[in-house]
């Protein structure tokens, strides 16, 4: 395949060649998601030697399995917590600056049922906006039952009273995930996906001094020599805290958040839906994403963790019960588009409780005796104070020379306001024309991969020559999203794209068959229903 010089920088080859070549790194951050790619991005822009490895793919796990939302938290204000909602309401205005192409402004709706519904939450909401402060999105307002009504359509009538709208930040966030990982290379770092870290190199002293890794495509060993090893892997922290001290008491505590895509005719307007409090006290969304709307979430606490959760049948029929106490139009099972589960890593409480409100959202970072530094906690729309935190916690121990972070301000890779975010391609922010280009080049990359879905093969082609996307399953679940918007649409278009992938990649036949195969099984987790021949 023909790679620009621009391109050449994001091809396995050259990063891997960049591994081999670095001698010693001033850190290797474990773990490619939000918070590994927030931690790397800062040290790099710093001015650091920075590594970072991933054993799967960029935001495999929790960072992509979100509800889509760069928010505040009014649950966690709600609770009490001012401190995080305040951080987090900052984040989300410098998301919103710093990659406008991924995120925007969305309008949020609570309907009331009651006669005080409605001045409760909006007088919670104006302390919202005014957390704020300059980086406010809108003021929140009261809306007459009218208003309410003809907002949301598919709204339950009886017994409405009104409204309250408020303003938060949606985003794609395994895209923005592929963007971070682009940024950190073009800032001049390193970042692998499919290469885990296997073991923890260490000093004489027992100070940690490095990692030993294993491609997982090729099986080829690395030592990897660095001043700062950071363990940045979300609800596997405690994996890399077995490999430092063996039989080390579990720090993180999963709890599972699943959601449902549903077609866009169950949520037809704009405006998103927020239920502040279920039957069981939960918060329940749903926020138009991609033309379709996801409905979630859920809070359940489990023993273990896993790179593919599935949902539980009590979850899901929890989400479906719930919003059809809320929508004229009630979703069923065979509704559903695809269901997919997230784990958050969640501090594990000291006292034994399985209470997910008893266990902290806030970050912590933690320090070992041989000097690995561990972040555990946070959410997306905290990741770049997460990083920013972590460098200079390694800063005050004298790990790395001083220096101020630099990600407050920095663009993200592709970010470009744009006026209409209808289009698939929005997403892609500056990199649309080079998309475009590759069509021009090859109108049949042009073609959708399957008349339902607006998708086309150069978004397959650009996953593999500029997104580090190794295998099928990297780009329908985490470049085009197909997995995450209709599992059973991204069955049928799999042959399809292992085709392209295989083209751009280099594999042979066999290749393609297994990752067919592979993604299929993958992919009816995805499903509550088995497709039919039709669909």
């Amino acid at each position: 395949m023909s790679i620009t010089p621009h391109l050449a920088q994001f091809w396995r080859d050259t990063l891997l060649g960049q591994l081999t070549a670095q001698t010693a790194w001033d850190i290797v951050v474990i773990g490619g998601g939000a918070t590994g790619l927030g931690v790397a991005l800062d040290a790099v822009s710093r001015g650091y030697r920075t590594l970072l490895l991933e054993q799967a793919d960029f935001a495999k796990g929790t960072s992509s399995r979100s509800t889509k939302l760069v928010h505040g938290g009014v649950r966690y204000l709600a609770q009490g917590d001012v401190g995080l909602v305040r951080e987090a309401l900052y984040e989300r205005g410098l998301l919103l600056q710093n990659a406008p192409h991924l995120v925007k402004n969305q309008d949020f709706i609570i309907p009331s049922y009651s006669w005080w519904g409605g001045p409760f939450y909006l007088l919670g909401l104006k302390l919202y906006d005014v957390l704020a402060g300059r980086l406010s999105l809108g003021a929140s307002r009261h809306l007459s039952r009218a208003e309410t009504l003809r907002r949301l359509g598919n709204v339950r009538a009886a017994g409405l009273r009104g409204g309250v709208l408020y303003h938060d930040g949606q985003f794609d966030d395994s895209r923005l995930a592929v963007n971070l990982a682009q940024t950190l290379i073009e800032q001049g770092g390193t970042a692998l996906n499919h290469v885990a870290v296997t073991g923890l190199r260490k000093d004489a002293q027992g100070r940690v001094r490095g990692v030993t890794a294993r491609d997982q495509e090729t099986g080829a060993p690395y030592e990897v020599t660095a001043t700062v090893v950071v363990n940045a892997t979300g609800v596997f922290v405690d994996d890399i805290l077995q490999l430092d001290t063996p039989g080390a008491r579990p720090l993180v505590r999963p709890s599972q958040g699943v959601h449902l895509v549903l077609d866009q005719s169950f949520w037809p307007g704009p405006d998103a839906l927020m239920i502040p409090k279920t039957e069981d006290g939960r918060v329940l969304f749903a926020v138009p994403w991609h033309g379709r709307v996801v409905v979630g979430t859920t809070d359940t606490p489990l023993p273990e963790h896993s790179l593919e959760p599935r949902a539980l049948a009590a979850e899901i029929e929890f989400i479906l019960r719930t919003a059809g106490q809320y929508l004229t139009k009630a979703p069923r099972r065979a509704d559903v588009l695809s269901v997919f589960a997230g784990l958050r890593p969640l501090a594990a409480p000291r006292n034994g409780s399985d209470t997910t409100k008893e266990i902290s959202r806030s970050h912590k970072i933690l320090v070992s005796k041989s000097g690995l530094l561990t972040i555990t906690g946070g959410k997306w729309t905290t990741y770049r104070r997460m990083g920013q935190d972590t460098v200079d916690r390694a800063i005050t121990l004298g790990k790395l020379p001083p220096a101020p972070s630099q990600t407050a301000h920095l663009p993200i890779h592709g970010a470009q306001p744009t006026p209409d975010y209808s289009t698939h391609r929005s997403v892609y922010g500056t990199d649309q024309a080079a998309l475009q280009q590759l069509v021009d080049d090859e109108p049949e990359l042009g073609k959708k991969l399957d008349p339902t879905l607006e998708f086309t093969g150069a978004e397959v082609v650009w996953a593999a020559r500029a997104e580090m996307g190794r295998t099928v399953e990297d780009v329908l679940a985490r470049r085009v999203r197909v997995l995450f918007l209709d599992a059973a649409a991204a069955m049928r278009v799999a042959p399809r794209v292992a085709e392209l992938l295989a083209r751009e990649l280099g594999r042979d036949a066999a290749w393609q068959a297994r990752q067919v195969a592979e993604f299929g099984e993958l992919a009816r987790g995805y499903l509550l229903n088995e497709p039919t021949a039709a669909q």
